[in-house]
């Protein structure tokens, strides 16, 4: 499952309602927001708490809340009838402090609730099933970090997840946007730190075989980024790819990559036709080294490989038979790993 982050510190216009439609339509099926409220601005986030709700309805859309006592105040709301907030939309509560195991077990009896992946201890876990939490109802939500370097640890993720599994908890985690970022601090909302600067689509795609649930982090995508999750949603990776020579030799189309796949590189099913006689027969040109991401195509003096073109997976040498023709975006290259045997992708030029 994959979702979006909204904050309701703006108000909500026609058009951020039809963005969230082009979303759900490509498979975006739950929405995050922030209910920390500021005493000044309560009836305001009451309100837009609820035409969030009511826009969630309208779109099929879960919708989560991250809420604390001094927010449920403000929403006129205690944890006794927090359930309620289902009325207006809310499908989920995150909840993190000032609750008790008590109080999360019934909860869990009339909504999602979402309990902080990293602070959660067994003893705690302990503690709420013998009040009758409905774990099946329980999610485990790891926080984004704003400030670069403070991201969570790739092995110490891993293995908190994997307790969490073994309890039977769902597990979240958040991905950075890349369009419209959050401040004070504008550094993107990631998890992992080693996500910080890495595409969205990347990112997701990082994750999507681990966790349970992905949310961007930052309330905004970038037209490329969406592009990305459209394609994906036909089972097309998209590369985007700087060119090293005129782009009338490289193509656009869809590839696909062998079902026995390489260990150094990404071989293209479709691209040797480019090689048959009859076809462009590509003479020796800028063969130069190819680290991770280059892309590349096999001249003539390759023979029968004449017209190949691959994605380099690891840093290699330079090879006269081999002709490079571009390399993959710094923020992309990551996804070169995730082409996998059979996996069509398409190189998007520029």
């Amino acid at each position: 499952m994959k979702g979006l982050s909204v904050y309701l510190s703006e108000p909500l216009t026609p058009q951020f309602e039809e963005w969230i439609g082009r979303m759900r339509a490509l498979g975006f099926t739950s929405l995050f927001t922030s209910l920390h409220i500021p005493e000044d601005d309560s009836s305001v986030y009451t309100e837009r708490l609820k035409h969030l709700g009511a826009m969630a309805k309208r779109h099929g859309l879960e919708l989560f809340a991250d809420i604390a006592p001094t927010s449920l105040e403000a929403l006129g709301k205690t944890w006794d009838d927090a359930h309620t907030l289902v009325e207006w939309g809310v499908t989920g509560l995150r909840v993190d402090y000032g609750v008790t195991p008590k109080q999360v077990a019934d909860l869990s009896k009339r909504m999602t609730v979402a309990l902080n992946a990293s602070t959660l201890t067994a003893g705690e876990l302990e503690a709420m099933k013998r009040e009758g939490l409905v774990v099946a109802h329980v999610e485990a939500w790891h926080n984004f970090y704003p400030r670069p370097e403070t991201g969570l640890d790739r092995t110490w993720f891993d293995e908190k997840n994997a307790w969490l599994k073994r309890q039977g908890i769902r597990v979240q985690a958040f991905i950075p946007g890349d369009g419209t970022l959050r401040g004070p601090i504008y550094e993107r909302l990631p998890t992992l730190e080693d996500h910080r600067h890495l595409s969205p689509f990347a990112c997701f795609l990082d994750l999507a075989s681990t966790v349970d649930r992905i949310l961007v982090g930052d309330p905004g995508l970038s037209e490329a980024t969406e592009s990305q999750f459209a394609a994906y949603t036909d089972g097309v990776v998209v590369l985007y790819a700087k060119a090293d020579v005129a782009l009338d030799l490289v193509s656009e189309d869809v590839h696909t990559n062998r079902l026995d796949p390489a260990r150094d590189v990404v071989r293209s099913v479709e691209s040797r036709a480019y090689g048959r006689p009859g076809h462009r027969m590509l003479t020796p040109r800028n063969s130069t080294a190819r680290p991770l991401g280059t892309i590349t195509i096999d001249n003539v003096d390759y023979g029968r490989y004449a017209g190949e073109m691959q994605v380099t997976k690891a840093d290699l040498p330079a090879d006269a038979r081999v002709n490079v023709i571009g390399r993959v975006i710094e923020r992309d290259r990551s996804l070169v790993q995730a082409i996998g045997p059979g996996t069509r992708f398409r190189i998007e030029w520029s």
